[in-house]
């Protein structure tokens, strides 16, 4: 079983105008919410740990995730508000979002809203600006501290300047995360942003040195990248007419995620053993699945048997 943990908030994205302004369309999302239903849609047994409001907006983040077969049994629910993220989309099908969230339901999870995990959990992923944002990202960062190495720790940082703009703040948990981590996904962009004018491999070299196992890279169109101890793999993604690029990185992550689970890889020691060959089949079926969702509207990943 995998745990993901983080945020859970509603796509408001621009419907056109209405006779008297701007007509919304709003959907289920944010970045760990789209792994969590990403890796059930792909036949993967999967939980959702995290804070998610009582209001209405929160009452459809639970159908959404129950709707998906996600197990809901580590989701606390708070009188707190449901966050908005205001989605544009360039020509290029490229989102911007604009987050509004002060006081939340998802940035206000505390120790004692955490329930004790299901035996059954291999694997936690955290992710987004949760990690960032308290009490929520204290909460998530000690959590992830306290099952390094009893169960798989994945992360993914898919830094949201808008939510939270000090570097330094994503540098320090970054930094954290992935001392934590046995695996860490980041796009290019966002290494752009964290580490700019230093190669991807030089960080990944810094992070497998601080203890990560397994450092993978994404680019988009042009593929994606990991590293291991001594070892550096690289993938191609299949050409695409892309729509939008909204979940793209969720799904890779899902789709890792699930590739390595059905590779017995889902420990530190079984994924540095992992033979080469089997890693960078799970890369391509990752980013197979991140180029279906390109593909279409929004952040709907597909299914297992669209991959087949």
């Amino acid at each position: 079983m995998f745990m993901v943990c983080g945020e859970a908030l509603m796509d408001v994205f621009g419907a056109g105008d209405s006779a008297d302004g701007v007509a919304l369309d709003a959907r289920v999302g944010g970045s760990p919410f789209n792994v969590a239903r990403g890796l059930s849609r792909l036949g993967c047994e999967t939980g959702f740990l995290s804070a998610v409001s009582t209001d209405f907006l929160g009452e459809r983040l639970m159908r959404a995730l129950r709707e998906e077969g996600v197990d809901t049994g580590c989701v606390a629910r708070l009188p707190a508000p449901t966050t908005l993220s205001l989605v544009g989309v360039d020509e290029h099908g490229v989102p911007a979002y604009a987050f509004h969230g002060e006081g939340c339901a998802d940035r206000s999870l505390l120790p004692q809203h955490l329930r004790e995990l299901p035996a059954a959990v291999r694997a936690l992923h955290f992710g987004s600006y949760a990690m960032v944002v308290e009490p929520t990202a204290g909460t998530l960062r000690a959590l992830a501290a306290a099952e390094k190495g009893r169960r798989l720790i994945a992360y993914d940082p898919n830094v949201r300047l808008n939510v939270e703009p000090a570097l330094e703040r994503w540098h320090a948990t970054v930094q954290a995360m992935v001392a934590s981590a046995d695996l860490v996904k980041v796009s290019e962009e966002d290494l752009a942003l964290l580490y700019s004018g230093r190669t991807a491999e030089a960080v990944a070299r810094d992070w497998l040195s601080a203890g990560c196992t397994l450092v993978v890279v994404t680019r988009g169109a042009d593929g994606a990248l990991a590293w291991r101890r001594g070892e550096r793999l690289q993938v191609t993604a299949p050409a695409t007419a892309v729509v939008d690029t909204v979940g793209a990185g969720d799904t890779f992550q899902a789709a890792l995620l699930c590739a390595l689970g059905e590779a017995q890889a889902l420990d530190a020691a079984a994924l540095l053993a992992l033979p080469a060959v089997r890693l960078e089949q799970a890369l391509r079926f990752a980013a197979r699945a991140a180029a279906l969702t390109c593909s279409r509207r929004g952040a709907d990943m597909p299914r297992a048997a669209e991959l087949r």
